[in-house]
């Protein structure tokens, strides 16, 4: 009978939906109708509604959202007996219904996204054992170092937890490599790493070759181990000491969670942040996925394994085989394998791991190309839409991370849909431009409020759209090479350790900038239409302002291939922890400032007379991992600067001990709260007017600074390159 009654609801509420999305209404009376939605979603949201009143705000969105549609599909599309106009009017249209499709999807995933979870405590005889994997491909030692110490720091039992180095770079394959200059760096590789693990305590494996490329090399780590739950950290994320005590309890009161997932936190900007100068004072991109959207996944028990900073239990593994290797998102496939088996899991939202993004925009676009393709085949090969014992919420929810990376042909088509008209004439919306601007620009607005609503602080307004344009012209190929070959793509490992050393245009930048061109010349052909056809000013001016605004957008991501030298490869990250410098025969009280992965910045009170630039120290401080003996960290004084009576050193550390590593994992990963302080320091919500001003102020200043890059790099100049970097930090 409940059942009934609910079906009965439903059935009357969408009966009601469809009566208020189609009633007949004039032009005047929708603007105003969706002017006063507009209104009311602002002042709603200026109480900072939450429960049943942030649900009304987004259905209040949703009715304007719908009459659009209603609209658009009634009323716009050009005749079929046209079909130059009605080829390119439908792909326009489809585009449109794709975004809307999208926000669907994005209301049932994150409209009341859970809250974080905080695991139980569990006392040393209840814990379970623990194998951590840290997969390799050619990373270098240094990364593997410190990663693999800051490993070996968490707190947790030692007689229940062990360390496994898979390395990828040295198996059988490569060091028997008929390329003799590879085989001899393989067997450098392979006898560096083992001495390495000898010396920090961890196990090292490899094997015979290199295939299904990370599933292989984790399944290889499974087969050698016996652990209970399994952990996995990629090369760069170096985890908390609190990881095992904020993820381990979760699984001894829910026999059928296979996986607890963690955020990815970075202690760098990616090459976006990086060029536009936004690091500090707006979220990362990854935020608004790991902040809200894992949160609403988790609350259909579909969040999913994202390849690192997460523990997996064993048992479960083994009904799949292990990883699943068909696609290079082996990630994203195992877990939606282990849902469909009945397996739960479980996001919490702390950052407990510190990684590294790629330095360069190309190494970006490797990065993306590889998720986006790998998400394709999961698509192809799995059909998670029809995937047997999937619930319907957890479908809807895969499928909304898969079509995600669809963008690309959304995005390039609202770029190229104002030229259609402006170049060729081609009628692809039949509307008026008061039409186009009563139910466009309502339809834009709640849009735009109802993205402020569900991602606020997490995503500010127009970011999306630029981190999809940017990627868009370099993503299409990738998704249509996937699309005619499923199995074609093959894991590409993103590079994570390089620097820009001088300041320079991407190596691909060119699309960007041609792209940029061909909707200049839209605005040209604005003017002229202007001239030529008065009798079509509006539609004109509504398609031109269209142009513009892509013109804008596009003028932006020029500022992201303008790649800037930077003199330190990440943030350094603040401590604020007690020291002693040792100097010779004198020890010296100090506070270490911030700290990078490769040195520190020390304050001293006074004078440092006898400390000199180039001059070598140690550094003891008492550490939050249990140490033995009385540690000592060697580093060399780069700078010195004297400031209203104290003294603040630049230091490099010289690592060349496995006890230097532990030592600086200690001030850098140990303590996971910096990290979430850092990441609230950065989420704050500019509403939609002032995000709108700040980014298109923005986009100005990044089109000049874009341009002004492309004239310089056609003057002769000295080589650039992009060199591997050693470490996360500052190299002062």
């Amino acid at each position: 009978m409940t059942r009934f009654l609910a079906v009965l609801l439903w059935a009357c509420a969408s009966l009601l939906v469809f009566v208020v999305v189609t009633l007949p209404i004039s032009q005047q009376t929708h603007l105003i109708a969706g002017t006063a939605v507009v209104i009311a979603m602002a002042l709603l949201k200026a109480f900072k509604p939450t429960g049943v009143w942030r649900l009304i705000a987004l259905a209040l969105g949703t009715s304007i959202v719908l009459r659009y549609v209603y609209w658009r599909t009634t009323s716009t599309l050009p005749p079929i007996n046209q079909p130059e106009n009605f080829v390119f009017g439908l792909l326009v249209y489809l585009a449109e219904m794709y975004c809307v499709g999208m926000l669907a999807l994005s209301l049932f995933v994150v409209a009341t996204p859970l809250p974080s979870r905080r695991a139980p405590r569990l006392a040393d005889d209840e814990l379970p054992t623990v194998d951590v994997f840290v997969p390799s491909y050619n990373e270098p030692p240094d990364m593997l170092a410190r990663t693999l110490a800051a490993a070996r720091g968490i707190d947790y039992p030692a007689d229940k937890i062990n360390v496994f180095l898979l390395d990828d770079g040295s198996t059988d394959q490569k060091r028997s490599d008929e390329r003799i200059e590879l085989a001899a760096e393989a067997e450098r590789r392979h006898a560096d790493l083992q001495d390495l693990c000898a010396k920090l305590g961890v196990h090292y494996l490899t094997r015979a070759r290199n295939e299904h490329a990370k599933a292989g090399n984790l399944n290889n780590g499974l087969a050698h181990s016996t652990g209970e739950i399994v952990v996995v950290f990629d090369a760069d994320h170096a985890p908390a000491r609190d990881f095992l005590h904020s993820t381990i309890g979760f699984f001894r009161d829910e026999p059928l969670l296979f996986m607890v997932q963690t955020p990815h936190f970075f202690l760098n900007p990616d090459p976006v942040e990086r060029n536009l100068r936004t690091f500090l004072k707006m979220p990362s991109e990854n935020e608004m996925f790991y902040g809200i959207i894992q949160r609403g996944l988790d609350k259909w028990n579909a969040s999913f394994f994202c390849g690192s900073a997460a523990a997996l239990r064993r048992s479960a593994l083994a009904e799949t085989d292990g990883f699943k290797g068909r696609s290079i998102t082996e990630d994203c496939e195992t877990a939606m394998e282990l849902h469909s088996r009945g397996w739960h899991s479980i996001y919490i939202d702390k950052p407990l791991i510190a990684g590294l993004q790629p330095a360069t925009f190309a190494s970006f676009i490797v990065q993306r190309s590889r998720w986006a393709q790998g998400m394709m085949q999961i698509l192809l090969f799995q059909r998670p839409f029809m995937k047997r014992g999937l619930s319907i919420p957890q479908r809807l929810c895969y499928m909304s991370s898969i079509m995600f990376w669809f963008f690309p042909l959304a995005r390039i088509m609202f770029l190229i849909a104002p030229l259609f008209y402006l170049f060729f004439d081609l009628q692809i919306f039949v509307a008026s431009g008061a039409e186009f601007l009563s139910y466009t620009l309502s339809y834009m607005f709640v849009n735009l409020m109802m993205q402020n609503y569900l991602y606020g602080s997490y995503r500010w307004p127009w970011v999306s759209e630029l981190y999809e344009y940017a990627q868009s012209l370099y993503l299409l190929p990738a998704l249509v090479s996937v699309l005619l070959h499923p199995s074609k793509p093959t894991f590409r490992v993103t590079a994570k350790d390089e620097s820009v050393q001088t300041s320079r245009l991407s190596e691909i930048a060119w699309p960007l900038f041609a792209f940029f061109v061909v909707l200049l010349f839209g605005i040209v052909m604005t003017v002229l239409k202007l001239i030529a056809e008065p009798g079509k000013a509006d539609v004109t001016l509504v398609v031109g302002m269209w142009n513009l605004l892509n013109v804008l957008l596009a003028g932006c991501a020029l500022g992201v291939v303008a790649e800037r030298g930077e003199a330190q490869s990440s943030q350094r990250v603040s401590v604020e922890r007690r020291c002693e410098l040792l100097v010779g025969d004198r020890i010296l009280p100090a506070t270490i400032q911030n700290v990078s992965a490769n040195g520190a910045a020390i304050r001293l009170p006074g004078s440092a007379e006898g400390i000199i630039k180039d001059g070598q120290i140690s550094i003891r401080f008492a550490t939050l991992t249990p140490l033995e003996g009385d540690p000592l960290l060697p580093s060399h004084v780069r700078r010195v600067a004297m400031h209203q009576g104290t003294t603040t050193i630049g230091v490099r550390f010289l690592t060349t001990e496995p006890m230097h590593y532990r030592l600086v994992a200690d001030l850098l990963y140990a303590n996971s709260d910096r990290w979430t302080a850092f990441q609230k320091a950065r989420r704050y919500n500019p509403g939609l007017l002032r995000g709108t001003i700040w980014f298109y102020a923005l986009a100005i200043r990044q089109t000049v600074r874009g341009i002004f890059y492309l004239f310089r790099s056609t003057r002769p100049v000295r080589p650039v390159e992009v060199v591997r970097r050693p470490a996360v930090g500052d190299s002062r």
